[in-house]
């Protein structure tokens, strides 16, 4: 793993690398947790959210990793013109914990699907820790492959056996849950809230999207494949979600559907279910926190690092608290939408898509500005910050996410204009 630009030999991914990437990523238990936090906002309140999010969130996610298919270069990187070569590093902390984080829930949401699933078994197979601990050592081992021709191969082959999975669990969904749904009286969420949790989950990959992109041969084919394979899968997994949760109020809408299949004999294929998307959707939560590391420091060798944040991701993942996944999901939203809306205003319209590649590297070069850090952006991201923060505090039903994405790029463009006249 090197910081330094991929060279146009190395760019080896195409369209359907990219489809089929974003798309196991998308298929993921947590997607369809989360789609249970709308449910009171009902049916189709709820499911306009999840589209309206998704367009919205994915447009978002995919315009940053257009940044790494045009310069061959990683998330953190692609941040530095912004806000300078060490106030990267601020934007590469928060993404490490942000990232074992994700993790970790998505290592306690498979465990506990493997553990209702192994129940019938009994011993280590009925477990929620040997599963947490089997999935994460297997998605440990599958970052450490990323991008090569082993992985291409096996993401190919866990991706459309994943499809063949998913088009299962929606026969079962809908056919035990979607009448009920309908009838499901909502309580009450204002929409804005609702779009929030929704934006939240495409803004979480933002940070890393690049990771990969970087690889692409072309921009634009990585571009549409990111933002449609994404936006299928994780809107219909959303889905799912709030049509389950509707009828039966459960807690973990992933688990009840799972369960169900087992119940009609199809328990084989809900444990692949939750064992491969569990991996597929977690490994580049792993891999890029290594890449975030490697930002910050080069000290450590990338397999020392992979294995540090795998690890510590497992663990959290035995003792990580589930009470406040929802209050995680809004933080991630609170620290990454604005600064990403700097980052874009920067990249597209401050310098439309032109950077001196070499001279991010470069210690005392233009994008080092006052011993490393850009004040303009760090000044944009925290306005944005405090404005997603104050409209949740004083719970003005207009949600965060647009507002501070806005505020902050027309604060920095702002600044920037003034700084350059």
């Amino acid at each position: 793993m090197d910081i330094r630009p991929i060279p146009a030999a190395g760019r080896t991914l195409g369209g359907f690398d990219f489809l089929l990437l974003w798309s196991g990523v998308g298929i993921s238990l947590a997607e369809i947790w989360a789609g249970g936090f709308l449910t009171p906002m009902g049916l189709w309140a709820g499911l306009a959210a999840i589209v309206l999010g998704h367009l919205i969130g994915n447009t978002f996610m995919a315009l940053g990793g257009v940044i790494g298919s045009d310069q061959g270069i990683m998330s953190m990187v692609s941040i530095r013109p912004a806000f300078g070569i060490r106030g990267s590093n601020l934007a590469a902390v928060l993404n490490i914990i942000q990232l074992i984080g994700w993790a970790a829930v998505m290592l306690i949401i498979g465990g506990r699907a493997g553990a209702m699933l192994g129940q019938t078994a009994g011993g280590l197979l009925a477990s929620d820790q040997f599963w947490v601990v089997a999935i994460g050592l297997v998605t440990l081992i599958w970052a450490h492959f990323t991008g090569g021709g082993i992985w291409k191969v096996l993401q190919k082959i866990a991706v459309i056996g994943l499809f063949v999975l998913v088009a299962l669990m929606s026969w079962v969904s809908l056919d035990n849950f979607g009448q009920g749904s309908m009838a499901a009286a909502p309580d009450q969420m204002p929409f804005m809230i609702g779009l929030d949790l929704v934006i939240a989950m495409p803004i979480s990959w933002m940070p890393l999207v690049s990771d990969y992109s970087r690889f692409a041969k072309s921009t634009r084919p990585a571009f549409w494949t990111t933002w449609s394979g994404y936006f299928l899968v994780s809107g219909w997994m959303y889905a799912l979600g709030l049509i389950a949760a509707l009828v039966v109020a459960d807690s973990d809408p992933s688990v009840l559907i799972l369960k169900t299949m087992g119940t009609i004999g199809l328990a084989a294929p809900a444990l692949a279910l939750a064992v491969f998307s569990t991996i597929t959707s977690t490994f580049p939560d792993v891999y890029s926190a290594a890449c975030s590391a490697v930002n910050i420091t080069q000290r450590f060798s990338t397999k020392t690092v992979l294995w540090i944040v795998g690890i510590i991701a497992i663990v959290l993942a035995i003792k990580f608290p589930m009470d406040h996944y929802e209050d995680f999901l809004l933080f991630i939203g609170a620290m990454f939408v604005p600064l990403f809306g700097v980052v874009l205003t920067d990249y597209f319209i401050c310098r439309k898509r032109q950077l001196d590649v070499d001279a991010i590297y470069e210690r005392g070069g233009p994008y080092w500005y006052k011993g490393g850090f850009h004040i303009s952006a760090i000044v944009a991201w925290a306005l944005g910050f405090l404005l997603f923060e104050g409209i949740a505090w004083m719970k003005i039903p207009v949600g965060g996410s647009i507002p501070a994405m806005l505020v902050a790029g027309a604060v920095y463009f702002i600044l920037v204009r003034s700084t350059h006249r």
